[in-house]
């Protein structure tokens, strides 16, 4: 998708896809044929630039005919750069950092005064922590008691211009989150038996909103990409696509020789 649009986020995507995977084949209750079913989990993409990993998962699990990928940031095309409400499965726009974690705090809300039993998942970059709107909304999600609120950060410890902690310390990230009244898990963001137990495990304190963070590596499965922060925003080569694919081959090859 994104050698042929010439633009992209491929680091991200690459980090994230396995929570991704996790919380759409295995944890969430939704239906594509009904995209507003009331009774639905809620995703938001708050790192809403690494839409190419969100939009490969809504396209295999139906919301959309999978050919549609290859419009992907064409003219015209609702398969736009970022998430946005035109395309199924795509419960609000993002994009502008920093807004996720408030939307899905208020739709939580909504839950509670509803009376409804669905749980809204927001996955958040770790660099977006710096916004400070971030706390704001995890300071309502913490007085609200919303426990149907599950918070992800996607700790691949790089932002497009550097390491995190040199850009603007995190750590100790697990005390911030705890300080603001959130019950905080850490899990390997790419074991995928580790990321399905504590999905089903939350909320795990009543009345408490849940955040995950997942330690990750920007750029997995593709070797010259991992832990290389240029990855944040570039478009591979031909040759280096060619390389990538023969590496992810390879695994799906070894992966399945293993079943």
């Amino acid at each position: 998708m994104i050698y042929e649009a010439g633009s992209g986020h491929i680091g991200g995507s690459l980090s994230s896809l396995d929570i991704l995977v996790i919380l759409f084949y295995e944890v969430m209750r939704f239906d594509p044929h009904r995209p507003f079913w009331e009774e639905r989990d809620r995703f938001i993409l708050s790192k809403g630039h690494s839409v190419e990993a969100y939009y490969a998962v809504l396209a295999d699990l139906g919301f959309f005919p999978r050919e549609e990928l290859r419009n992907y940031c064409r003219f015209g095309s609702r398969l736009t750069g970022h998430p946005t409400t035109k395309v199924p499965g795509v419960e609000v726009n993002t994009g502008s950092l920093g807004h996720g974690l408030a939307v899905g705090a208020g739709m939580a809300m909504a839950g509670k005064m509803d009376q409804k039993g669905y749980k809204v998942y927001v996955l958040m970059g770790d660099g977006e922590l710096g916004e400070g709107s971030v706390w704001e909304a995890a300071q309502i999600a913490a007085h609200y008691k919303l426990d149907n609120l599950i918070g992800i950060v996607d700790r691949n410890r790089l932002q497009i211009s550097g390491c995190t902690e040199d850009i603007l310390r995190l750590e100790d990230l697990m005390n911030k989150w705890s300080a603001f009244g959130w019950e905080v898990l850490n899990v390997d963001g790419h074991n995928f038996e580790e990321l399905l137990k504590i999905f089903k495990a939350v909320p795990l304190t009543k009345n408490k909103p849940h955040v995950i963070i997942a330690h990750t590596t920007k750029g997995k499965g593709i070797s010259f990409m991992e832990n290389d922060r240029s990855w944040h925003h570039r478009v591979p080569s031909k040759e280096e696509l060619e390389k990538a694919l023969g590496e992810l081959s390879t695994k799906l090859r070894e992966f399945e020789e293993n079943e």
